[in-house]
């Protein structure tokens, strides 16, 4: 199979300035989200109610929750291994039944996903101690947003497909069109209208539709085996497998993280709105900072998995130690500078001065040190390119969420310790600890292919 014109030959040259090529565009596409999304907190916190945003913040947790909850967070190119994999391996066909089962997920779980959002809403926040004086606001927030999730899973999986032969220039393209119809409709709204958080979740669920309608009308104009036919859509069983064997295992982690996620946000809502509201506008901050080293955590799952099917096990480390590099030096750069603009920054998402000791409490832990959670990412990308879901699994299970409850659980508790800096140490404790045994691992797991270069995929 010849390589698309929108797409990257992986399996061949010098590994870094094609990731660069891979990553760029996933990363500005990244940025744009965030951009957009950090729109919304900055209307949401100049324009709306007095605790309006911290009513979107205390909903943060449980929407990264439900879609973790469907493999399709964190790293979203996970289940796309399949593709990558056959696309490597010049199975046109095989491709085309990963496109046609993998878009029929999307809608299935992001069904399922808009039901639980809209009926247990409330009581979901309720089990999160969200104070009284915001809890309407966020379970109104929560359900219109749940009511797009058909839409974003959609552009979830077929964006994420196209970034499996290389192609994330379109997805970016159609992200930035879908965002600055969002921007304009929180202003219109929220400012206009005066809806509140209410205004900001349809402008999202408005923009997540458009984006949506143009990830598949890019894909049914495919000419190879990623176009999409709609009267193909349908679940092959044997790519079914394939897909959850990844999927599964990554979700089940993507859960167990977002739980523990949820654990902390309620300890936070223990400290009162102010500290919601400086939380929300720190994460909002620290976002930039993660999806700059994220983009190379899913450059090392689809350059691994290409290279597999291709054949070309030589390649595997140099690919996983760019990815790793590449990753560590942007959480260094970007993760320092946004603590050393923090203040201002925090200013731009809430002009009142007293959130901003708190928001720098947490920026000067988790930027400071972010590039451990860039180290750790992409080694578990490496190891689930080459196929392996449950042992990165157990490892982040036990290292990232297991040491990060044990220590709420114990450490947090004490009274002296009961304090927001010792709560947002968790996030580098267990990063750090659970990167180096990812790098264990990774040498376990490579030593299950040859060194040198044979075309085969069916030790995989």
């Amino acid at each position: 199979m010849t390589q698309a014109k929108h797409g990257i030959d992986m399996t061949t040259g010098a590994i870094l300035p094609k990731m660069l090529k891979f990553t760029l565009p996933l990363m500005l596409s990244s940025i744009l989200q965030l951009l957009f999304n950090a729109a919304d907190v900055i209307v949401v916190g100049n324009f709306a109610s007095e605790n309006s945003l911290a009513a979107v913040g205390s909903t943060t947790a449980l929407v990264n929750l439900m879609i973790f909850a469907e493999s399709n967070m964190k790293i979203l190119t996970e289940k796309f291994y399949s593709s990558a994999h056959y696309m490597g391996a010049g199975d046109d066909q095989r491709v085309s039944r990963t496109v046609h089962t993998s878009i029929t997920l999307s809608i299935v779980s992001g069904l399922i996903m808009t039901i639980v959002g809209v009926l247990f809403a409330d009581k979901l926040l309720g089990l999160m101690d969200t104070p009284d004086e915001v809890i309407g606001l966020s379970t109104l927030y929560l359900r219109i947003y749940f009511a797009g999730m058909i839409a974003m899973m959609i552009y979830n999986f077929g964006s994420s497909l196209l970034r499996s032969k290389g192609d994330t220039k379109r997805p970016l393209y159609y992200l930035a069109f879908a965002g600055v119809i969002n921007v304009v409709l929180n202003m219109i709204f929220v400012i206009f209208f005066k809806m509140d958080v209410a205004g900001v979740a349809l402008a999202t669920v408005i923009s997540q539709c458009v984006s949506a309608f143009l990830v598949v009308r890019c894909l049914m104009k495919e000419t190879d085996g990623f176009k999409l036919i709609l009267k193909k859509l349908g679940i092959d069983k044997q790519i079914m497998i394939k897909i959850l064997r990844i999927g599964i295992p990554a979700g089940f982690q993507g859960v167990v993280f977002s739980l523990s996620n949820v654990v902390i946000q309620s300890s936070i809502n223990s400290f009162g709105p102010i500290v919601m509201a400086a939380n929300s506008a720190a994460a909002s901050i620290e976002g930039f900072v993660w999806v700059s080293m994220n983009a190379f955590s899913q450059a090392a799952i689809s350059f691994v998995s290409q290279n597999i099917g291709a054949g070309k096990y030589s390649r595997i480390n140099k690919i996983a130690f760019t990815a790793c590099a590449c990753a560590a030096v942007a959480g260094l750069v970007f993760g320092n500078l946004a603590y050393i603009f923090g203040e201002p920054l925090l200013g731009i998402y809430d002009p009142r001065p007293e959130i901003i000791p708190s928001g720098l409490t947490r920026m000067g832990l988790v930027c400071g040190l972010y590039f451990l959670c860039g180290l750790m990412d992409c080694c578990t990308g490496a190891i689930r390119g080459m196929g392996f879901a449950v042992a990165p699994t157990i490892v982040s299970l036990l290292g990232a969420c297991g040491l990060r409850l044990l220590w709420i659980g114990t450490i947090f508790q004490i009274p002296e310790y009961h304090t927001e800096f010792m709560l947002f140490l968790s996030y580098p404790l267990s990063w750090g600890i659970t990167f180096v045994v990812h790098v264990i691992c990774f040498a376990i797991m490579r030593r299950k292919f040859p060194k040198d270069d044979h075309r085969t995929i069916e030790n995989v």
